[in-house]
């Protein structure tokens, strides 16, 4: 089954970001989880004041820039991985770097959804 494996850092994870530390450890992540065969995909992303969200209220489109002060975690990434089990998954969600100063999200991914018929 797929999940997705959502990486949540703070703020001083970020910042860390210009550290050879913190990349290794992502590298030594990264590269197991490509050596098992279990990725399908994923990305990591630009910091937080990189951000925009779009939310519509009354029919009025309102846009914010990020950061977020109100957030305490930013998303920081993502890979999606084929495992047979969701403990395997938690398994791999636990070994990611920002487990222990942030938080990873673990959710099954949808099925692909039939296309509407003609």
């Amino acid at each position: 089954m797929e999940y997705m494996i959502v990486f949540k850092e703070t703020a001083s994870d970020f910042e860390r970001r210009h550290d050879d530390a913190y990349w290794g450890a992502w590298g030594a992540y990264i590269a197991a989880l490509q050596q098992s065969g279990i990725t399908r995909g994923g990305n990591g992303l630009q910091p937080p004041h990189t951000a925009t969200q779009v939310r519509v209220r009354d029919g009025q489109r309102q846009v914010q820039d990020g950061p977020y002060p109100d957030t305490k975690e930013h998303l920081g990434g993502y890979f999606v991985i084929d495992v047979p089990s969701l403990d395997q998954a938690l398994e791999w969600a636990a070994r990611a770097p920002c487990a222990s100063t942030g938080s990873v999200e673990v959710r099954p991914v949808l099925p692909p959804m039939d296309a509407p018929h003609a």
